[in-house]
């Protein structure tokens, strides 16, 4: 058990992606989306370097060093509690092996609460590429029992714009996809990605059912987390016996350059392959 903080707490959330300023501040807009005491500040700290999407087994493996990379050094920096902005829950497991402060992520947490309101939930997914993700999720968390089913609105994820601009096409097919989950027997319907978070109130208004907008969340399980005093167990996530994150730093510090200057020269990776690929 932690002890209690005294004083105000400094939390870290981890962005799964390379942004700029303008990309985190469309995730800091999340904090306005749940009433948090005066004694805790959130900073957002988007990863050096990873993934462009998130729909491979390469993306999840590069996505869990990334996060694990940008928060290994948290706890160090002063910050009393790390929360991660992805429901694939990306890098948790490694970073509360590494910390000792607790580390929320809202995957399996949004799930897991969302069965306080209910005895079912469905998820939100954007396409049938985060559908299929999803459910391996679930199943994985042991919760397919409790879920009554997935429901994708076939639109195709921007991690950094989020849905600004495209409100008028994406909202209504979130609606229909909320309404289906309803129609299949759910009590509560979770956003399957915090990128969803501008549509709670919209669909919060129009659904007869609970909406979990899992980013806000983790926020409020943070602040509560460190008002009683806890973290995570050491039981499941031990402390590794070689602390690897200075060579980790390294490693991204020269993959943020290699991706840097190909940038800067006008290299489009998936482009390159493409072409590539054709020639064969």
């Amino acid at each position: 058990m932690a002890k209690l903080r005294k004083g105000k707490a400094r939390a870290l959330v981890l962005v799964p992606f390379v942004m700029d300023e303008k990309g985190v501040a469309n995730r800091r807009l999340q904090l306005t989306k749940v009433k948090l005491g005066p004694d805790i500040d959130f900073d957002f700290r988007p990863v050096t370097v990873g993934p462009t999407s998130y729909m491979s087994a390469q993306d999840f493996a590069f996505m869990d060093l990334a996060i694990y990379e940008a928060g290994v050094d948290a706890q160090k920096q002063g910050y009393d509690a790390v929360t991660i902005d992805t429901m694939s829950d990306s890098g948790m497991e490694a970073l509360r092996s590494a910390l000792d402060i607790p580390v929320i992520s809202p995957g399996k947490a949004s799930m897991l609460f969302s069965m306080m309101l209910g005895n079912k939930f469905a998820l939100l997914a954007q396409w049938e590429p985060a559908q299929i993700r999803a459910q391996k999720f679930v199943k994985s968390l042991g919760l397919d029992a409790f879920c009554a089913g997935i429901e994708n609105y076939d639109v195709k994820p921007d991690y950094v714009n989020l849905m600004t601009g495209k409100e008028d096409k994406t909202l209504p097919r979130m609606l229909a996809a909320g309404k289906r989950a309803v129609a299949n027997g759910a009590d509560v319907l979770i956003l399957g990605s915090t990128t969803m978070h501008q549509a709670h109130e919209y669909l919060s208004a129009r659904l007869p059912i609970p909406v979990v907008n899992p980013g806000p969340l983790t926020y409020k399980l943070v602040e509560s987390v460190l008002d009683l005093g806890l973290t995570h167990s050491r039981r499941p996530w031990p402390k590794p016996l070689v602390p690897e994150g200075d060579v980790l730093h390294a490693m991204f510090r020269a993959g943020a350059g290699y991706a840097k200057a190909g940038k800067a020269a006008g290299a489009k990776p998936a482009a390159k392959a493409k072409k590539k690929a054709q020639r064969r």
